[in-house]
């Protein structure tokens, strides 16, 4: 956190001479800005993120709040840039990962979100919902657990054998192994029969498919806030389809905010949304297991039923300008975090 007066201009020589080169009007916003700021968040996002994350609305109204968003230079040292209140990346690779962990160790009084191992746990589908599955969560609330799901690293022929030894029930959602945030990673496909299930390319996830009258609910988590919304997914599949249809069914992306399914009119056992202090609580204890801050939850209900949940994918740091509110929400984590962090230092 930064004291307002920390910003002010030094009086020396350098300094006066490169002001003379500014106007008057310019040096007065630049100072007022600086005043202003109460918390320097310096980001490395991918372009495209930065696009969709980083809108003038969120930005306008973080420097309303004292937050100055800093783009991070990648070609100069990080320990050279800031000083910093907070990082936030959402970049991939290991040199990345490595100079992250070395600038965690030598800036511990910088809140890095989040750290770049917890946040490699998510991009594999095979460990991704391990968390879930060792929660067994269930309560008077509902019941919360994962599909079935064999990870299949190579020679697709083998694939129907494999599934029929796990004794896995067609269809089959087919999703890649490596969770990276690309477009390639968000693609799935249906298989319906198993001779088809040759026709898939590993490495890859294979979960049963639960029926869940085609829509999903998208749980977005930012520290301790929560927020969901509707998303269209997949119809249902019911036996006389399963025994007349055979092949794989390829689907570029569900679930994407153009397929929000909050203003339609659904089955209200279909639209209800899960109850809110099961969310809190599979919220909470994903927190502490996953070591993160934000992500998301992909969560469907067992059509049928009214309280029989299943977590099918985590996100690290999601499409949150998506999300409605998400500039208001993201600002206040952002102050709470310092807040917090300023209190345990006093």
């Amino acid at each position: 956190m930064r004291l307002k007066d920390e910003f002010s201009h030094n009086n020396d020589d350098d300094d006066e001479e490169e002001t003379k080169t500014m106007s008057q009007c310019s040096i007065g916003a630049l100072q007022q800005q600086q005043k202003n700021v109460v918390v320097v968040v310096g980001y490395a996002l991918t372009s495209k993120k930065v696009k969709s994350f980083l809108q003038p609305k969120l930005e306008g109204f973080a420097r309303n709040k004292g937050i100055l968003f800093v783009a991070i230079d990648q070609n100069r040292p990080l320990s050279d840039q800031g000083p910093f209140d907070i990082v936030l990346h959402k970049l991939t690779g290991k040199e990345w990962r490595q100079i992250l962990e070395e600038y965690r160790r030598t800036h511990p009084e910088v809140t890095v979100l989040d750290p770049p191992d917890a946040i490699l746990h998510l991009h594999n589908r095979q460990s991704m919902l391990q968390c879930v599955a060792d929660m067994n969560l269930s309560d008077s609330y509902g019941k919360v657990g994962v599909p079935r799901q064999l990870v299949i690293k190579r020679d697709a022929s083998s694939i129907p054998d494999a599934v029929a030894k796990a004794g896995l029930m067609l269809p089959l959602v087919a999703k890649p192994l490596v969770a990276d945030g690309s477009a390639k990673s968000h693609e799935l496909s249906l298989a319906y029969d198993q001779y088809s299930l040759q026709k898939l390319e590993p490495p890859l996830v294979l979960q049963e498919f639960v029926n869940h009258g085609g829509v999903l609910f998208k749980v977005y988590i930012v520290g301790e806030a929560i927020k969901v919304v509707r998303r269209f997914s997949l119809p249902d599949v019911t036996k006389r389809e399963l025994s007349k249809n055979a092949g794989v069914f390829r689907f570029p992306r569900v679930s994407c905010a153009a397929a929000s399914a909050d203003d339609a009119d659904l089955d209200p056992s279909v639209a209800e949304l899960p109850p809110r202090p099961l969310l809190e609580k599979l919220a909470k204890e994903l927190r502490r297991r996953l070591g993160l801050r934000l992500f998301n939850l992909d969560i469907i209900r067992e059509h049928g039923t009214r309280d029989h949940f299943y977590v099918i994918d985590i996100n690290y740091f999601p499409g949150y300008g998506k999300m409605p509110g998400y500039e208001h929400i993201f600002t206040d984590f952002l102050l709470s975090l310092v807040q917090s962090r300023y209190k345990k230092k006093s």
